[in-house]
C-alpha cells in the first residue's frame, strides 16, 4: 500500500483528532487542506454527541465548520483553547515550524498562543534538515509602506515577493499583504525571527517556534508517526 499526498492528509488529520480531541474541549480549527479534512472528522463527533467549542483560524475554517454544525466562538469568548489542530509548511527535527503559506499566519499564531496543545499534522514532505530549505518564509505585513518593508525584509538576506492572487496583492482575513521571504536556509531562526519582528511595518512571521507539543507524520505506507514520542524516546 502506498499511499497518495490526499489520502495521507486525511489519514493523520483523523488519527490526530482521534487521539486528542476529547468531549467537552475547547479546539482551535487550523487552517488548509490538511485542516479540512480535520475540521470534517470534528463534524462527525459534533454529530455523534461530543459538546465541542471551536474557534476558527481563518474565516474559510469558519465556514467549513459552521456548515457542519460546529459551534464556532470568537476567541476572546474564551480563556483558553484546551487543543489546536494545524498543519505545517516545514518542520525541523526539533518540532520548529514554517508556516503560512495558506495566508492565516497572523490568526494561527494568536490562537497557537492561547493555546494549551498545539498539535501539527503533516507528512513526510515537509519535514526538513534546516528550516527554509524548502518552503519561503511567509511575512505578514502591513498595506502602508509595503515596499520599505521589503526592502528592510531582503536585508536579512532573503528574497522577498510579494504573494499574488488573480494578478493582484493577496490580502490576508486582517487586511494585510503577505511577503514570502526565501532564504537559501535559516540557520538561527531565534534570531532571525527577533531580526523581523522589530522591522516597521511587519504584523507577524510564519516562524512559529517552540509551539509545537506534538507533530504528527503521515506516511506513505499508511503509518502516523509522533514526533514527540520519538524525541521523547531518545532522551530517555
Amino acid at each position: 500500500m502506498s499511499l497518495d499526498a490526499n489520502a495521507m492528509k486525511k489519514l493523520v488529520a483523523e488519527e490526530a483528532v482521534n487521539r486528542y480531541v476529547k468531549d467537552g474541549m475547547k479546539v482551535g480549527l487550523g487552517t488548509g487542506s490538511t485542516a479540512k479534512f480535520m475540521i470534517e472528522r470534528i463534524g462527525e463527533l459534533v454529530r455523534q454527541g461530543y459538546d465541542l467549542t471551536c474557534t476558527a483560524t481563518s474565516v474559510q475554517s469558519e465556514e467549513l465548520a459552521k456548515s457542519l454544525g460546529i459551534k464556532v466562538v470568537d476567541l476572546d469568548e474564551i480563556d483558553h483553547l484546551d487543543i489546536t489542530i494545524d498543519g505545517a509548511d516545514e518542520v525541523d527535527p526539533g518540532m520548529q515550524l514554517i508556516k503560512g503559506l495558506g495566508g492565516a499566519l497572523l490568526r494561527e499564531k494568536i490562537v497557537a498562543a492561547a493555546t494549551v496543545k498545539e498539535i501539527i499534522i503533516t507528512d513526510e514532505s515537509k519535514l526538513v534538515e534546516k528550516l527554509g530549505t524548502k518552503a519561503p518564509l511567509p511575512v505578514e505585513v502591513l498595506q502602508f509602506g509595503h515596499e520599505h518593508t521589503k526592502y528592510a525584509l531582503e536585508r536579512q538576506g532573503c528574497k522577498a515577493e510579494l504573494r499574488m492572487r488573480d494578478g493582484k496583492p493577496f490580502i490576508t482575513d486582517t487586511g494585510n499583504y503577505i511577503y514570502d521571504c526565501r532564504f537559501e536556509s535559516i540557520e538561527k531562526p531565534f534570531f532571525l525571527e527577533s531580526r523581523i519582528d522589530i522591522i516597521p511595518g511587519v504584523v507577524e512571521n510564519g516562524l512559529f517556534l517552540n509551539t509545537a507539543y506534538d507533530v504528527l507524520i503521515a506516511r506513505p505506507d499508511g503509518s502516523v508517526e509522533s514526533m514527540a514520542e520519538k524525541l521523547a524516546s531518545k532522551e530517555a
